[in-house]
């Protein structure tokens, strides 16, 4: 069976950036399961997934907009430490749901602490960087109508 939309695969990736270090990989783990079609992984990793079959061997290098986007300088603020009232000790690092003022939810990553106040980033970790993937395809079978329902990997 083809790789194509309504489908459930597996696959086992490794992750690298440009110069070649590993940012995430499934190997020694279990392998990546998605819902072909439904938007569950980036696009330009489903993309070009597209007709493979299980044992493929693929190597697929993703662009940031194919990716997790361009890394957008506005999404990079420093806020007044009153923002984050009731909270005692914020740490480089940490992780928040912020709204936007389109009243949506974003979560940022505390990227500095200052006396002057806390630098966040909305931007995802990945968000800019040529991303390169080897990927074997190790499953593809047909999703249950619950999966296709669901929009997920069950």
């Amino acid at each position: 069976m083809k790789i194509e939309n309504d489908c459930v695969v597996s696959i086992h990736y490794t992750l690298t950036d440009e110069q070649g270090e590993v940012l995430d990989s499934s190997i020694d783990a279990e392998p990546l399961k998605y819902l072909a079609g439904a938007g569950n992984i980036i696009p330009g990793l489903e993309n070009a997934l597209v007709g493979c079959v299980v044992g493929d061997k693929k190597s697929v290098t993703v662009p940031p907009a194919d990716g997790y986007g361009e890394y957008i300088d506005e999404l990079v603020q420093t806020l007044p430490r009153e923002s984050f009232a009731g909270i005692e000790k914020i740490e480089v690092g940490m992780e928040f749901q912020a709204q936007t003022e389109a009243g949506g939810e974003q979560f940022v990553v505390v990227k500095e602490v200052t006396e002057e106040g806390i630098s966040i980033d909305g931007n995802h970790e990945l968000a800019g960087m040529v991303l390169n993937f080897d990927v074997t395809v190790e499953e593809v079978r047909e999703a249950t109508a619950e999966e296709l329902d669901h929009g997920h990997v069950h």
